[in-house]
């Protein structure tokens, strides 16, 4: 649907994606009503089926893969310049503020709850996230081994799938508890890999040059 529209076509669709995003984040899933949205978004019955013919859940799978996107972009510009340790370290701080600020929800895990896991364009959007994800994280591991701080051997895909699913696993229990021990613990944990990673990369050098 929104690859035949027209450009102005494109943009309503992407300002009622929008609104509907700010009334579910404020009111929940469960409670947000079409015509929420509508008033939201001040879009009549006839037009916001228009651009979602198969009503409510077409929406908000489109709402889902905008939910997606923030995900990565709530940890720009970090996420893209994990070449330091300061920048990891920053990159981590903007992570657990991002989930600290959402508390015990999370709008992208409510949408998914509403929609249904099973649904192929769910899974879709969630596979995606995570393929992206992991592929920053991955890049972030081969720049930091560009500059001699990790091993050029370590498996950079394998290593941030690791601390990829630390951190989901993290998310879960405090979307469960409220407490973010976890969430810190996993990061802080993937980091401090890194670091002795790297510092036995710096004992190796330093051998050498002896």
């Amino acid at each position: 649907m929104a690859e035949a529209l027209t450009a102005k076509g494109r943009a309503t669709r992407a300002r009622i994606v929008a609104g509907a995003a700010e009334v579910l984040r404020e009111q929940g899933v469960a409670f947000a009503t079409l015509d929420d949205i509508r008033d939201r978004t001040g879009t009549s019955k006839s037009q916001l089926f228009h651009y979602f013919p198969e009503g409510k859940d077409e929406l908000l799978l489109a709402v889902a893969r905008f939910e997606a996107d923030r995900v990565l972009e709530d940890q720009q510009p970090h996420l893209g310049r994990l070449d330091s340790w300061e920048s990891w370290q920053r990159w981590r701080d903007v992570v657990v503020e991002r989930y600290e600020r959402h508390g015990d929800h999370c709008p992208l895990g409510s949408l998914f709850l509403q929609v249904g896991r099973s649904r192929p364009g769910a899974r879709a959007i969630v596979t995606e996230l995570m393929r992206q994800w992991q592929r920053q994280l991955a890049d972030g591991i081969r720049a930091l081994a560009a500059n001699g701080l990790v091993p050029a051997t370590l498996d950079a895909d394998r290593t941030a799938a690791a601390l990829l699913a630390g951190i989901q696993g993290g998310v879960t229990i405090m979307m469960s508890t409220g407490d973010s021990t976890h969430l810190k613990a996993a990061l802080d944990t993937g980091i401090e890999h890194l670091r002795v990673m790297g510092a036995g990369v710096g004992a190796r050098a330093s051998g050498v040059r002896a």
